[in-house]
């Protein structure tokens, strides 16, 4: 089990990118920058925000500690907790549960031997639910790490999952070879010469 650090900072490499996202708004509203911080703390901590890591962000901005832990605790995206090597998010908003996403997520349970919120024994995988990855069209959609994964089934996600397992990357976007958002049965629009009238 991963215990929390006693301290955090930055480093020189995220102190670097810390700067950076500060110096896009102006002065005295480097509050402002307080996601982008915390998401550098977060992937710094190995994919958690301990509390020393909130603090940090919060003198580093020269906020209060409450207000980083109240943006904290608010988006679903920052995990207050040790999590495994690969976060898999599966988006359960009603398109994505329409278009399947009750066996995506079975499938995610069962190849990974988990329930939701839970770690898998190796800590390769943590399994989550998701609200609305913005991406309806293509659903349903599975979140892992910083790629999404779209138009999936059971099938499809296991042979995601084993691969990333393995130590592959699979390709991100549609498992259909939809491009993009355009429909599922193909172009229907667009596909000939104009003709004016």
């Amino acid at each position: 089990m991963t215990t929390a650090p006693e301290t955090f900072e930055f480093t020189p490499d995220n102190r670097a990118r810390a700067d950076t996202a500060i110096r896009r708004y102006p002065e005295g509203r480097q509050a402002s920058a307080v996601l982008a911080l915390l998401d550098l703390a977060q992937r710094q901590s190995g994919g958690w925000l301990p509390r020393a890591a909130m603090e940090h962000v919060a003198e580093f901005l020269d906020m209060a500690p409450i207000r980083v832990y109240e943006v904290a605790t608010f988006y679903e995206m920052f995990n207050l907790e040790p999590v495994g090597e690969h976060i898999v998010r599966v988006c359960t908003t009603t398109p994505c549960m329409l278009c399947g996403a009750e066996d995506v997520l079975q499938a995610c349970k069962d190849e990974l031997r988990v329930e939701v919120r839970g770690t898998t024994d190796d800590g390769k995988f943590t399994l989550q639910e998701f609200e609305c990855l913005g991406a309806c069209v293509n659903a349903p959609i599975v979140w892992i790490d910083d790629d999404f994964y779209e138009d999936l089934d059971g099938a499809r996600i296991r042979d995601i999952l084993k691969r990333l397992r393995a130590g592959e990357r699979p390709e991100p976007g549609s498992t259909t070879g939809r491009r993009n958002s355009a429909p599922a049965s193909g172009p229907r629009t667009l596909t000939a010469g104009a003709t004016v009238e």
